[in-house]
């Protein structure tokens, strides 16, 4: 179900809680907002000194308590909406602004993307790298779109997000960003799981449904290492959640220790429909969030390319080398996530495609010297690719070169090195995969002169 269209707010200044005490109070200043910051902060400026401001637009002018000062910069949190910019509109969540999952809300989905474009812009030619001029914008529908949330339990054992700038849980009553079918299950699992308790203590549950919300995995994260009827309780949430598939219960890791799966029921994974095919998904392997989006992803990381032989690092399940096999003699995708690694073969089985279990800086190392590839797909985490990568791609120095990013501060570094070896961009597009929050991801397509 979606959300109600936001609404304009009121022309009156908007009313946010007051500072709690004199101290506090005498701490207020009236600021001028300026422009997004990446990570969800506006910038304002309190005598020459540069103020972070979250839930606040560019035009804004607010009344702001600071909560942290640094030599270079402050934090503040809003008191009051003096003048409020006419892009403000009714947040679509109630929870928005002590849940600490989205920042955008209080804008309209238009004015979302204007400013993750001057975000993009900016980092980018701050870092220094020359943005061409237009960026392309891939969009979709800003509400329902996320097929995996993870949610903390409290000590009543209700779902939540994490709150804003806390760690505290913020019980949730809904989240209109995500698949309806995995709110549903959040709560129909923390319900179920009382039952089971004291034995049964779950501090977090991920969940991941497909495209159509018609199969659902889900992983109870648990503080206790206790023997519980796992399978009593996935049926229960099954009788409840007739897409649920299968279910893992895991023990947090402990003195430095990592999880560790203690029951399993059901599937392993699910088939997860996207770009014209079928893939198999595992639990906890990494796929793109935005169940909307994913086809028009692809489509712009692939298209137009073809040759003998591709790469495609940090693969995942294979989302991007699927396709490649289709215009591509040979596709070689590396992955190194245990998580990921059989779904990626299986994926690949009877195309031209072939993967590989290893880390992309293992991979590169013993192939830079073999054939070169006619394309390089690149789809790091948030820490990017790093100066070890960047140098040996800057060697092999494949004709093409596709950077799929979720951070623009890295992809900077990143891109600043590899336009030193001689490569160029050709096109920029932001995807944005995650409305409503300041995330954005972003495709760039590189020539090698």
């Amino acid at each position: 179900m979606k959300p109600p269209k936001p609404k304009r707010p009121q022309t009156q200044p908007a009313k946010l809680p007051r500072a709690r005490n004199e101290a506090a109070q005498a701490q207020s200043r009236l600021v001028a907002i300026e422009k997004p910051i990446y990570g969800g902060a506006f910038l304002a400026r309190d005598e020459g000194k540069a103020v972070f401001v979250p839930l606040t637009l560019p035009g804004e002018k607010a009344r702001v308590r600071m909560v942290e000062e640094k030599r270079g910069y402050a934090t503040a949190e809003v008191e009051e909406i003096v003048a409020a910019a006419p892009e403000r509109v009714t947040p679509g969540c109630r929870h928005f602004g002590v849940c600490g999952g989205c920042q955008y809300q209080h804008a309209g989905y238009e004015t979302q993307l204007a400013l993750k474009q001057t975000v993009l812009r900016e980092t980018l030619e701050r870092g220094g790298v020359a943005v061409p001029a237009e960026v392309a914008v891939l969009a979709g529908q800003p509400w329902g779109y996320r097929n995996r949330i993870r949610l903390a339990i409290d000590g009543a054992g209700n779902p939540g997000y994490r709150g804003r700038r806390s760690h505290a849980v913020v019980p949730i009553s809904e989240c209109p960003i995500a698949a309806p079918l995995l709110v549903e299950a959040a709560r129909a699992t923390a319900e179920i799981a009382r039952q089971f308790a004291p034995a049964l203590r779950p501090t977090e549950v991920a969940l991941f449904c497909d495209a159509d919300e018609s199969a659902l995995l889900a992983s109870v994260i648990s503080a206790s290492s206790a023997r519980v009827e796992f399978d009593d309780f996935a049926r229960a949430l099954q009788a409840r959640i007739p897409a649920f598939v299968g279910a893992d219960l895991v023990v947090e890791g402990r003195g430095g220790q990592p999880p560790r799966t203690i029951a399993e029921w059901g599937a392993r994974s699910l088939t997860y429909r996207a770009a014209g095919f079928d893939y198999r998904v595992d639990h906890g392997a990494f796929f793109q969030v935005n169940r909307w989006l994913v086809d028009e992803l692809v489509e712009r990381v692939t298209a137009g390319h073809s040759g003998s032989l591709a790469w495609d690092l940090f693969a995942g399940v294979g989302l991007f080398a699927r396709r490649l096999t289709a215009n591509f003699a040979r596709v070689v995708a590396v992955e190194s996530a245990p998580s990921t690694t059989q779904a990626l073969g299986t994926n690949l089985k009877g195309t031209t495609g072939t993967a590989v279990r290893a880390s992309t800086h293992e991979f590169l190392r013993r192939s830079r010297n073999g054939e070169r590839p006619d394309l390089i797909v690149v789809d790091p985490p948030r820490t990017g690719l790093g100066a070890d990568i960047t140098t040996l791609l800057a060697e092999i120095a494949a004709p093409a070169m596709v950077y799929v990013s979720c951070d623009p501060a890295t992809l900077a570094r990143d891109l600043r090195a590899l336009l030193a070896s001689g490569y160029a961009i050709e096109s920029i597009a932001l995807a944005d995969l995650f409305p409503q929050t300041f995330h954005l991801e972003t495709v760039v397509q590189l020539r090698h002169a």
